[in-house]
């Protein structure tokens, strides 16, 4: 894939530190983190509350990852044609929408048609959101903004349920709802009124989605390949750690308290994981991180008591921390200019897709052999993943440069990925 005009317009577009991003950015992201967090363990009672059988509560939950995979796509050419700014609103609306729908639906239909809604809005707001910050950022900062805009998303869900839990008892599982509700109003508000948001005004809107995706689709089909088994190792932990914990005899509180242990360390290595990200190269984290989900998912079989799932936990909450913000920076490095949001919505298409297909594996497999088969097989995705990462993802040759120390008359190239079979 070129990176024709990529120098002209990074030289055009002003940078900003990180620290004036806390309040504009990052706060509102752990807002929209927050109430997504206190909602997400409510929906599924809340299909049980309209007479769904556990299966088909599990069916609605997952429709929100669906709506996510739908509406990829689509996000890309919203933010080309009418910036960040407008696409965070229209996400926002979305996002409001599909809470209501949840709280007063009569029916499953009607609160699957709300999940369907959430997942579009997070489709929108993620890359309404990646789009600002790359566009903001020096490419030598990225890994550790996109990491800590990762970071602020999962430090509000991981506090949430703790916040959500105070309404849930006044209010049953609609309190979680309300909250969610508030905090996407909030966030949305906060990021609507910044006054610079629409740095990237030259949207050209004149590229089709499928020439887009066409045009780059030897990129989409390696390194996307890696992408989307990152988001499959991430999301199975969701589904087969509960699972597994119950297998065992576990009791839920149990199981909550083993997934906060594992939600502590994934937030606490958000700022780390950026600063190797940008020092190390995009490589030199992906491999780790997968290699980490690989031993994780293999040792899942072999325990047998709360403790030693606890420790399988940490190291699979280890290798989420260390992801973070990874696939996002690896995205904004190989945008190519003039066509970045397009292709965004295309490349978070990959990593969606395996995070929607991550969960429902394993399901499949557990009820076709035993659940101990689905975390073996996911340990041979995530080493598989390892690898499809070490053989596309720019290592630390392509590191970028600080903008502040290059000429304006010399070109700058964003990080491209090295050609097929020529990795650096």
């Amino acid at each position: 894939m070129s990176s024709r005009g990529a120098g002209a317009d990074l030289v055009a577009q002003p940078t900003v530190r990180l620290r004036t991003l806390v309040w504009t950015v990052f706060v509102p992201m752990v807002l929209y983190g927050t109430g997504s967090g206190a909602a997400a363990p409510m929906y599924a009672l809340r299909a049980l509350d309209l007479g769904a059988s556990i299966g088909v509560a599990g069916v609605i939950v997952a429709s929100s990852g669906l709506g996510m995979v739908l509406a990829d796509l689509p996000a890309g050419r919203i933010v080309a044609r009418i910036g960040e700014r407008g696409a965070i609103g229209l996400g926002s609306a979305l996002g409001v929408v599909g809470v209501l729908c949840a709280i007063c639906a009569p029916n499953i239909g009607v609160l699957a048609a709300g999940m369907l809604l959430n997942g579009a809005a997070g489709a929108v707001w993620g890359l309404a959101r990646q789009s600002y910050v790359v566009a903001v950022v020096d490419p030598a900062d990225r890994g550790r903004a996109l990491s800590t805009l990762a970071g602020a998303s999962r430090l509000g869900f991981f506090c949430g349920p703790f916040l959500g839990a105070l309404l849930v008892h006044a209010m049953g599982p609609n309190g979680a709802l309300w909250l969610q509700f508030a905090t996407t109003i909030l966030a949305g508000a906060a990021m609507v009124a910044i006054g610079s948001i629409d740095v990237d005004t030259a949207h050209p809107g004149g590229h089709s989605l499928r020439s887009v995706v066409v045009e780059n689709r030897r990129v989409l089909g390696t390194l996307g390949s890696a992408a989307l088994l990152v988001g499959a190792a991430r999301a199975a932990r969701v589904a087969l750690l509960p699972l597994w914990a119950a297998h065992i005899g576990a009791s839920p509180s149990t199981a909550s308290l083993v997934f906060g242990v594992a939600g502590a360390m994934d937030v606490l290595m958000s700022y780390p994981a950026g600063v190797w990200l940008d020092r190390y190269g995009r490589r030199a984290t992906g491999v780790p991180s997968m290699l980490l989900f690989a031993a994780g998912y293999a040792a899942i079989p072999f325990t047998s008591s709360a403790l030693e799932l606890a420790g399988v936990a940490v190291i699979l909450g280890l290798a989420n921390g260390v992801s973070n913000g990874l696939i996002m920076t690896v995205g904004a490095d190989i945008a190519p200019a003039g066509q970045r949001a397009e292709f965004l919505g295309a490349w978070r298409l990959t990593h969606d897709f395996g995070s929607f297909v991550g969960p429902i594996a394993v399901g499949l497999i557990s009820a076709a052999t035993v659940l101990g088969a689905s975390s073996i097989a996911l340990a041979v995705a995530a080493a598989a993943g390892a690898a499809a990462t070490h053989r596309w993802f720019p290592g630390a040759a392509s590191i970028v440069r600080p903008r502040n120390t290059l000429s304006t008359t010399t070109p700058v190239h964003l990080i491209a990925p090295p050609p097929i079979g020529e990795v650096s």
